[in-house]
């Protein structure tokens, strides 16, 4: 694993604010606050040590705003880009004599402010949209019109997530919440097939605080994400691949509170109390703690008080986005988080403002951390679509590469993709049991204070060297604490 921030002139050291991979060519696309979307060859590591490259290609300029997000359809035949203003634009792809270029091919009229988030459906169909105008909107791109406006929200929608098995659509708001919407087709007036309708099925905005057993006070019930205050414009959540859960950032840190049943998936260590089902964690007053849900998929329809059941509790910085790798993996055989009883692997990147966790569906603690990589906060992740290069993009106007070994891949990607709906809806979570570890979170600060960062620790010892600190993670819940650091270039 090799990668650090590339030093090149982005989008004239304006905010890079969105970034994707091409799904057939590799090609990276990033948007930026000088309004601009450029692409990028992204060139491997040539030298131990060394991060990779990005070559510039072209740029795509009518965007009279800032793009905030773009998104690749998956055939690789459409772009789309979301800016400010409401401003949302459908590039195709032309073949022409000498390669190809990015022409537009339909504007997207409707919402009335910035839009921050956006994602295609599996076929390429419809796309969805969230906006400053509390928005979402579901729009058929082959016709270039709104197909459904979905309006539940309170404040800004900052990000929206389409279900792989097109039965959701999940969208996260300033406002508290994050809202599910079930597709419950509708009858047409003709005989016809019947028209996709997503209909509110779960607002999930607050849990339930334990009390203690002699308690006579009633429970309570806390928020799990953050207000309006979170620094950043997204709140990106992501579905895993097969649509067996959610994943949502923008969790609330959860000081002196307890949730009996949500299971919780920490960096090095575990805390399992109340048998074998329950956990929780308590951290004195000066600590905090931020987190992103796990929701499984067959609770997505239950009316009940709604809690995760899993977390995934981070540094002192707020999560903001959360990206799939697009490979599925076979199962190595250890399991050792058994969390997840899921007959493949998925491999998902975490970003908070300033730090990159990545995790593995079978393993406990992050295979990697990313931490000190930018002076400002972190905007977007992206996949490429072998699971060769990840990417992140910053307001500081840089963007981090990583690359990762090919040759040293640990399994090979799942022969068999298609996931049986009964097996989804049987997945369990199952907390592991053993000894009680308390981990307190570092006093140090993790703000970047020194110029080029790069902080890299991985759980592969076997892994080449990086131009970064390298260090083991270990699987076993230990005692240990883990400090977000910037390291000066040598």
């Amino acid at each position: 694993m090799k990668g650090g921030t590339v030093q090149i002139n982005w989008h004239n050291t304006k905010p890079v604010l969105t970034l994707d991979f091409h799904p057939k060519s590799g090609l990276l696309a990033t948007g930026g606050a000088d309004y601009d979307i450029k692409m990028w060859l992204i060139n491997p590591c040539q030298v131990q040590k060394k991060a990779p490259t990005a070559t510039y290609q072209t740029s795509l300029s009518y965007h009279g705003s800032a793009v905030n997000v773009l998104r690749f359809a998956p055939s690789g035949e459409l772009l789309a880009s979301g800016a400010d203003g409401g401003e949302l634009l459908l590039w195709k792809l032309h073949s022409t004599d000498t390669g190809h270029s990015w022409k537009v091919l339909k504007t997207l009229s409707f919402h009335r402010k910035d839009i921050l988030d956006m994602q295609w459906s599996t076929d390429g169909a419809y796309l969805v949209s969230g906006s400053v105008d509390n928005s979402c909107i579901i729009w058929d791109a082959i016709k270039g019109s709104v197909h459904q406006i979905l309006d539940g929200h309170l404040h800004y929608v900052q990000g929206v997530a389409w279900d792989p098995l097109d039965q959701y659509v999940a969208s996260l708001s300033s406002d508290r919440s994050c809202r599910i919407y079930m597709n419950k087709p509708q009858k047409t007036k003709s005989k016809g097939p019947k028209v996709m309708n997503y209909v509110p099925t779960n607002v999930i905005t607050k849990a339930e605080q334990k009390q203690s057993d002699d308690s006579k006070v009633l429970p309570s019930k806390i928020h799990l994400f953050h207000d309006e205050t979170l620094p950043s414009f997204f709140r990106r959540l992501a579905w895993s691949p097969d649509g067996s859960f959610l994943v949502a950032p923008a969790g609330m840190d959860i000081n002196e509170h307890s949730f009996p049943n949500i299971s919780c998936f920490m960096h090095e260590s575990l805390r399992i109390l109340y048998g074998t089902n329950r956990c929780s964690y308590k951290l004195s007053a000066s600590d905090s703690l931020n987190t992103a849900y796990i929701f499984l998929r067959k609770d997505l329809s239950r009316q009940a008080v709604y809690l995760p059941a899993l977390q995934l509790p981070t540094a002192n910085k707020p999560i903001v986005a959360v990206r799939f790798c697009p490979v599925v993996f076979n199962l190595r055989g250890s399991n050792s988080g058994k969390f997840f009883n899921l007959p493949h692997r998925f491999i998902f990147a975490v970003a908070t403002l300033n730090s990159l966790y990545i995790y593995d569906t079978e393993s406990v603690p992050p295979i990697a951390i990313f931490a000190g990589l930018h002076y400002a906060a972190i905007t977007d992740i992206a996949w490429s679509s072998n699971a060769k290069y990840v990417a992140l993009s910053s307001q500081d106007g840089y963007c981090t590469l990583v690359e990762f070994e090919s040759e040293n891949k640990e399994c090979q990607e799942d022969e068999d993709k298609n996931v049986i709906s009964q097996e989804l809806e049987d997945m369990e979570i199952t907390p592991e049991v053993g000894n009680d570890v308390e981990t307190k979170p570092s006093e140090g600060n993790d703000e970047i204070q020194t110029s080029p960062p790069n902080t890299i620790r991985t759980s592969d010892a076997n892994k080449p060297a990086t131009n970064s600190t390298v260090t083991p993670i270990s699987n076993k819940p230990v005692k240990r604490r883990i400090t977000p650091m910037a390291m000066d270039k040598t």
